[in-house]
């Protein structure tokens, strides 16, 4: 069977199990079975498919997965995320400091959580009353609460560029370095924009912000533990002390103790983090899996290999080959979340990223930056209904969408400066080595 032919195969069978409904680990799983069978009899089938899915679960780099995702649940289900929101703009002599806040308090969180939808929910669910209340406009609200929430996906540790670098066999730490400075790159330019926003339309943003002054005792609770648990992931992985796993275990334990020590955390709480982990995991666990056995079929058949020599062929120049990479996964982010394009598509796209010349780990940074804009883009933006929710009735998916707007042009120039200035990137992981 020529290697086109999979391809195509796989991807119009994919395609086709989506449409009618069916669960994206399923359809990948039902999609792959087929040229299995093709390959190899029933019974061979059935025991490749159970060592590819058994090799996912067992595997030690995986476990930092479920451990961040429960790290993140842990911060949102406790006072800590909400008082570092509070922190982050109580008592702040600047017009728009609740804005300001949030996106400070979003980069806060994103250095302990991986996730961007806990992101949104965790400050957005606190942080979008409290700037309705106090006067700021529906669009700016919901678009920074949205968009403040994929800085949770670039600022380590990111599940993101943790699994891109699994796919890729890449150094989770050189990439979690890697996402440092164009993190702050991107605070800045949304900082920016919020004050260009006040500026053009006053109205949206009040004078002052008329906040209860939050007590010290709960500014410290808030913001050392972010520290505490940011520097356990940061110094441990990038000092070589330990893996992104052990990182993972480590800060988890600190958080347990630190969410119940000083964040509030009830009991039922922490049953209700360690049930919602598991209700992810037994998604992404079936994605991962699905994810493998997908790619087993690619490999086996050498789709992405052939791909890429076709691609070689047609001589086009590196910048054009990365200029139809980063629209394809602009365009396909309006249908597909993150996580199931990263184990779709990028088995087969990452080779010809290295055969077109460019650093992995600066693409890693290119890829997750896209994927950013994914969350943020309709019909299928996650961020978009997760802010949209919070806020039923107050705010229509429409407002979140134009608020969004100049929150994904800041992603897109995020994305140009680093293809002109890749050390944006790679300045911070070669001065660690």
């Amino acid at each position: 069977m020529e290697w086109y032919t999979v391809g195509l195969g796989l991807m119009g069978l994919l395609l086709l199990f989506i449409s009618i409904g069916l669960p994206i680990p399923f359809a990948m799983a039902a999609a792959s079975v087929p040229f299995l069978l093709s390959i190899q009899d029933f019974s061979t089938t059935l025991v490749t498919a159970e060592l590819k899915l058994w090799g996912v679960w067992v595997d030690y780099i995986l476990l930092a997965v479920p451990l961040f995702v429960l790290l993140g649940e842990l911060i949102g289900r406790s006072a800590i995320g909400p008082n570092l929101y509070w922190f982050m703009h109580s008592n702040v002599p600047v017009r728009g400091s609740a804005a300001y806040g949030s996106i400070g308090a979003c980069a806060g969180f994103g250095a302990v959580c991986g996730s961007s939808m806990v992101g949104s929910l965790t400050i957005g669910g606190v942080a979008l009353p409290e700037m309705l209340k106090l006067g700021y406009g529906k669009r700016l609200s919901s678009g920074v609460l949205a968009a403040g929430g994929t800085l949770s996906v670039l600022i380590p540790p990111s599940l993101i560029l943790l699994f891109y670098g699994i796919v890729t066999d890449q150094s989770i730490g050189e990439l979690f370095i890697a996402g440092v400075i164009p993190g702050l790159v991107l605070v800045s330019l949304f900082g920016i924009i919020v004050a260009i926003w006040g500026w053009l339309k006053p109205e949206d943003v009040p004078a002052g912000d008329e906040s209860t002054p939050i007590p010290w005792g709960l500014a410290l609770s808030a913001v050392l533990p972010v520290l505490i648990i940011g520097l356990i992931i940061t110094v441990s992985i990038y000092t070589g002390i330990a893996t992104p796993t052990e990182a993972a275990g480590i800060s988890c334990v600190a958080t347990v103790l630190m969410a119940f020590a000083v964040g509030g955390l009830t009991w039922q709480g922490f049953l209700a983090a360690v049930r919602s982990t598991m209700q992810t995991m037994g998604y992404l666990g079936l994605l991962l899996s699905a994810g493998v056995l997908f790619g087993f079929v690619m490999t086996y058949y050498q789709v992405p290999q052939q791909f890429t020599e076709l691609f070689v062929e047609m001589q086009l120049s590196p910048y054009m080959v990365l200029a139809a990479i980063i629209v394809f996964y602009i365009v396909l982010g309006m249908f597909l979340e993150p996580v199931s394009m990263t184990f779709i598509t990028l088995p087969t796209l990452f080779p010809l990223v290295s055969a077109a010349g460019f650093d992995l780990v600066w693409f890693g940074v290119i890829y997750t930056i896209t994927m950013e804009v994914a969350v943020l883009t309709p019909p299928v933006g996650l961020n978009l209904f997760v802010i949209q929710g919070l806020a039923r009735k107050d705010i229509t998916i429409g407002d979140v969408i134009m608020g969004c707007l100049p929150f994904i042009g800041a992603l897109i120039f995020l994305l140009m400066l680093l293809v002109m200035v890749p050390d944006t990137a790679l300045w911070l992981p070669g001065i660690m080595e």
